[in-house]
């Protein structure tokens, strides 16, 4: 049996008591008794909405190896006779098996924020990385105070390549993440109004996401987009941090890693980049010129953290878009076809105006449409009305002539595109998925694009569900 932790090891990381006759080791970490895999140990965090102690009895019985629980929870446990280690506080307790993770390897170690494509741009590099050696990536978005330990206590010990994503809403929440994680690469994709309604203005968000240089270890890189308007403040908040080399990526003259050109296609496109002192050409597998601009972000990491460059551009040509983040569907109706790109689990100014002109790069077949169908921008605070209000212009530069809109801050939208754009708006994403089942037609693109906590992935998956995906074959003829 080859154990994630042996039991020793996991008990002296945790500082906790043993209690039971417990196993050799464990297979996995686990904080979902849903998911859990037998033999995995599962950590009964609390919650602000629940409190995994309630669920310890579900976790033994989908395979729970030992529970890792708190002393003042131990009472309520009852008769539960499952091995235990027990800890003051188990989310620190986690924290702390994190940081021995850390401690015990020897992996090159990348870390990723970023107001838009923090996500996307770590698939990227998990793809990229993969044929230089074995790589351990943050599974979804875990980013925050319980998702960024949860992935290092996962990290085996042989890995050689680490990639972590780290998020925030509010400054401060990057300092200790980052101290954990001790990145040899730090890479800021951008900075643009996201969770606009925490902070006064760019400067503070990119103040907050600065946070990242104090984890680098001694002698580490920073990787900067030369293209966005707060790189000269980032760069000098890396060199305050003592962060030992800072590099640049896009499309500036002046970048390090330099975005040469992009020709996009509907399914990807044709990257031309200087990397390294060579001029690549990368055919991409995901489309989109935002996509691209990660990309040479990524080659440059994969560059600075040692990777097989050649390696990895065949990586980037097998890499799909992920579940509302960009992934394609075809599906049939009335003997023909229609796309649908699914875009809905986050959004925020920056990300819209991308997906807009990705949906511009689209192409619709026989009489389909372009057609935009957008959700509210959460966490916009006091300025949300003139963000939705602002997407008009993009919209009109792209030449989309039909908008599906829901939410109340989308009003400000619909209220300021002009009659010559075919506009339906209702109230709510369930609405306008009704909307959308009944006017959809053959040859149409449609592109889902929302904050997550609007509900538009309901959207989604009601014209998955109604729709059947178009066979390849008939595709082809």
């Amino acid at each position: 049996m080859k154990w994630l932790w042996t039991t020793p090891d996991l008990v002296a990381a945790l500082h906790g008591r043993p209690i039971g006759n417990l196993p050799q080791g464990v297979t996995g970490i686990s904080i979902d008794s849903r998911n859990i895999a037998p033999g995995e140990a599962f950590f009964a965090i609390k919650g602000d909405r629940v409190d995994g102690h309630d669920f310890a009895s579900f976790a033994v019985a989908n395979g729970a190896a030992l529970l890792v629980v708190s002393e003042g929870k131990l009472p309520a446990l009852g008769r539960l006779v499952t091995p235990m280690i027990v800890v003051p506080d188990v989310l620190q307790a986690l924290v702390d098996l994190g940081c021995a993770a850390r401690d015990r390897t020897a992996a090159r170690i990348v870390a990723v924020t970023g107001s838009v494509g923090k996500t996307t741009t770590k698939e990227m590099l998990r793809q990229a990385l993969s044929p230089s050696g074995s790589v351990h990536a943050s599974v979804a978005s875990f980013n925050n105070h319980w998702g960024v330990p949860l992935t290092l206590a996962r990290m085996p010990e042989t890995t050689d390549y680490g990639v972590f994503e780290i998020g925030m809403n509010h400054p401060g929440e990057i300092r200790p993440l980052v101290a954990m994680v001790r990145p040899h690469v730090a890479m800021i994709t951008t900075i643009a109004p996201a969770h606009l309604g925490n902070f006064r203005d760019l400067e503070e968000i990119a103040a907050a996401k600065a946070e990242i240089f104090e984890g680098v270890v001694p002698g580490g890189h920073a990787l900067l987009n030369r293209d966005n308007e707060q790189f000269a403040f980032l760069e000098k908040a890396a060199q305050a941090a003592g962060v030992s080399h800072v590099h640049s990526f896009g499309a500036d003259p002046t970048a390090e890693f330099r975005l040469l050109d992009f020709i996009p296609s509907a399914e990807g496109g044709l990257l031309r980049a200087a990397v390294g002192g060579q001029t690549l050409e990368v055919p991409m597998g995901a489309p989109g010129r935002h996509i691209a601009e990660n990309a040479v972000a990524v080659l440059g990491a994969v560059h600075l953290a040692g990777g097989d460059i050649e390696k990895a551009m065949a990586g980037l040509a097998t890499m799909q878009a992920e579940k509302g983040r960009g992934r394609r569907y075809r599906l049939a109706k009335d003997g023909g076809w229609f796309t649908l790109i699914d875009e809905s689990y986050n959004a925020n100014p920056a990300s819209m105006r991308a997906t807009i002109a990705l949906l511009r790069d689209a192409e619709p077949h026989g009489r389909g449409r372009r057609i935009a169908v957008l959700g509210d921008m959460l966490e916009m605070g006091e300025h949300s009305l003139l963000v939705h209000a602002g997407l008009a212009e993009p919209l009109l530069e792209a030449g989309i002539g039909d908008v599906w809109l829901g939410g109340p801050d989308m009003a400000a939208l619909r209220d300021v595109l002009p009659e010559g754009v075919a506009t339906e708006y209702r109230d709510t994403a369930d609405a306008l998925a009704a909307h959308a089942l009944d006017a959809v037609q053959p040859g149409d693109v449609l592109v889902v694009k929302s904050s997550k906590g609007t509900g538009f992935s309901r959207i989604v998956a009601a014209l998955l569900d109604k729709y059947p995906t178009f066979p390849e074959r008939e595709r082809e003829l």
